[in-house]
Formats: C-alpha cells, sequence, structure tokens
C-alpha cells in the first residue's frame, strides 16, 4: 500500500492563535503499536527518512508507543530493529505497552500465561524458536533461555511516558482528572474506557496507541493512532512540527 498522508479532524484550539505546539526545531514522530509486524516497521521507517529529508529541523525525534510484540510474525525481529541505533540523525524514545508488560509478568510468574498466550504471546514465543508447550513452568524457562539479554534489558528499561511542549505520549492513556505526574504506571499501559470516554481536558494532548480505531481518532483532549498493523497492513505515524501535524502510514 503506498504512503499516503490520513485525514484527521482538526483538533479544536487550546491556546490562542497558536494551539498545541512543541518546541521550535523539533521533529517528531509518534508511531503506533506494532504488534510483531517488522516488515511494516522497515517501510515506516523509509517513508520517515523520506519525509524528514530537507526539512530544516536541528532535533529529530521518534517516539514508539509500544506493543512491539505479540499478534504479528516477527516479535523477536522487531526488538532486534529497536535496539540497533537509532536511523541516522533521529533520536528515539521508547516506551512500554500492556504487552511488553504482560510478556515481563509472564517471564517473572509463569501462572500468567494462560492469558498471555491467549492475547498474542504464542506468535512471540515462535518468533524466538521456542516450541510451544501446554506446561507453562517449562515454556517460561525455554523462553528464558532463548530471549537474549539485551532484549531482556530494552523491555526492563521501556519508559512510561515521554512529554514535548503540549504533547504527552503514553501508550494506553492517563487517568482523568489525575497530574501528569502522579498517574499510575498500571494505568499508562492499560487503561482504556474511562480514558477513551471522558471530555476531561488533561495538562497535555495525550497521544496514545492501545486502543484500535480505522484511523487516527483526533479529540479535544487525545490523539489515537493504533491502526491495528498486525491486521490492518496499516501502521500509522503522528508528525509534529511546531503547532502543525500530520499523519503518515504504511
Amino acid at each position: 500500500m503506498p504512503a499516503s498522508a490520513l485525514d484527521a479532524a482538526p483538533l479544536p484550539s487550546l491556546k490562542p492563535r497558536s494551539g498545541p505546539r512543541i518546541p521550535d526545531g523539533l521533529l517528531l514522530y509518534a508511531i503506533g503499536d506494532i504488534h510483531g509486524r517488522l516488515d511494516l516497521l522497515g517501510r515506516l521507517h523509509q517513508i520517515i527518512r523520506q519525509d524528514a529529508d530537507g526539512r530544516g529541523a536541528r532535533d529529530r525525534v521518534i517516539v514508539y508507543l509500544g506493543d512491539y510484540v505479540d499478534r504479528g510474525p516477527d516479535s523477536a525481529g522487531v526488538i532486534d530493529l529497536l535496539i540497533e541505533p537509532p536511523l541516522p540523525g533521529f533520536r528515539r524514545i521508547a516506551l512500554r505497552g500492556n504487552h511488553e508488560a504482560f510478556l515481563l509478568r509472564f517471564l517473572e510468574d509463569p501462572s500468567v500465561g494462560a492469558d498471555w498466550l491467549f492475547y498474542g504471546g504464542i506468535e512471540t514465543v515462535a518468533s524466538y524458536g521456542v516450541e510451544f508447550s501446554a506446561d507453562l513452568a517449562s515454556l517460561r524457562q525455554h523462553l528464558l533461555r532463548a530471549l537474549p539479554a539485551t532484549h531482556r534489558r530494552f523491555l526492563e528499561g521501556l519508559a512510561l511516558m515521554h512529554e514535548e511542549g503540549d504533547y504527552a505520549f503514553v501508550h494506553a492513556g492517563v487517568r482523568p482528572g489525575i497530574p501528569l505526574a502522579w498517574q499510575s504506571d498500571e494505568d499508562l499501559v492499560w487503561i482504556r474506557s474511562d480514558f477513551l470516554n471522558s471530555p476531561c481536558i488533561h495538562e497535555k494532548i495525550i497521544v496514545h496507541g492501545h486502543s484500535i480505531t480505522r484511523s487516527p481518532e483526533v479529540m479535544p483532549n487525545r490523539i489515537g493512532i493504533d491502526t491495528g498493523a498486525f491486521m490492518t497492513g496499516q501502521l500509522t505515524s503522528l508528525v509534529l512540527e511546531g503547532n502543525s501535524r500530520r499523519f503518515l502510514t504504511t
């Protein structure tokens, strides 16, 4: 599918004249849930590099919103790519999603394995060359041996939130009415309906993944960019520069 810009409803201005913005000189790309689609991530990286060429931004950053693993065919390959140096000329910020949290929980406690496997863990296990076993304790041991130390350090070191200007980036969302500095780790990677259905104007515009929509969802208080890449083939990036925003997709 050729690269294209996705149309979205305009966000009402939250500040006189200028609207929400990021710092001058910064060009920011936020990428939604990847879920093992290494092919789409590679394609979107190419689109981003082409998009950034010729722009005068002094600082370029890609913010990955989490859910790198599960459901798609190559979780191990996605993490391999993300632990390599970032794209030339870019900084990289990688956030934790609920699927990374679930994988880490399984590595500590195999009793959560049935739920994790049902929600996409089977594909992750296979991507590491581990044969499936209904014996969850044994499966955990095999996965621990197969998982490179660099991958585990990556998973354990993922950030929960990143802020730039008038935007905050998280995986799932925030608890309405709670200051950003006081948000719980659990809500940042798991919250759904209480966040999605709230009209609350947060301290910043929340950019998130976690909840699939056909196209980017632009609301007065949040922007959702999980377009279900693992099943749709559409991996989406929000592009922010100054007070402008647009979308790129595979």
